[in-house]
């Protein structure tokens, strides 16, 4: 029983390595074009980056997912810094989401109400794999390409040296085990398109 528990401990802290280590690389840019994208929020950063994304041409269409219901559009111009015409023209909000689960759902439903085929997606690097892992179970034919943003907050040459980093690395890592097994135990009954999750150099394979 020891034995057990403790290959399971070792097991658990080796994947927390790889896991950290991978999303604490140097942050992954979109290179390519997309038909839309979105963000998911947690960060004015995110928003600012998912706009500039919008304003250089990288997709015709920006959603912004898990909106407060406290925050205003005017609120939202003001962090994208987005003129009037550019936000209310092509930018959407989405307010129901409450958890990365919710914003799987509420990016489903708005990439099918357009028919998108392919998005960019900006979130921050720890929060990645678990957004790559949730979207990808709800759009398993829509290629997916990662956008990160890395939070002023994080230490990203000694990580394992910061309280700070860590507890969000570890509080992370916790969330994303779950997922990815929900994931896998969809993959199993439904087809997956193995190519629909793009990897940082624009190839194809899964980031997760």
């Amino acid at each position: 029983m020891a034995v057990l528990a403790a290959l399971v401990l070792w097991t658990g802290a080796l994947g927390f390595v790889l896991f950290a280590a991978n999303v604490m690389r140097a942050p992954v840019a979109a290179v390519e074009r997309a038909d839309a994208i979105v963000v998911l929020t947690g960060g004015q950063s995110r928003i600012k980056e998912g706009a500039r994304l919008l304003k250089d041409g990288f997709g015709g269409r920006l959603l912004i997912s898990g909106v407060n219901a406290q925050t205003g559009q005017r609120d939202l111009v003001r962090l994208s810094g987005l003129d009037n015409r550019t936000f209310n023209c092509c930018v959407d909000l989405g307010y129901t989401a409450l958890n990365t689960i919710g914003n799987a759902s509420e990016t489903q439903t708005w990439a099918r109400q357009h028919r998108y085929r392919s998005l960019i997606v900006v979130t921050s690097n720890y929060h990645m794999p678990r957004t790559l892992v949730e979207l990808s179970r709800t759009l398993p034919n829509v290629r997916l390409i990662p956008h990160t943003v890395t939070p002023a907050a994080f230490d990203t040459e000694a990580w394992w040296l910061s309280p700070v980093t860590m507890r969000n690395l570890v509080a992370e890592y916790v969330k994303f085990l779950p997922s990815a097994a929900r994931f896998a135990l969809h993959r199993a009954v439904m087809p997956f398109d193995s190519g629909a999750v793009a990897t940082a150099n624009g190839g194809d394979g899964s980031r997760t």
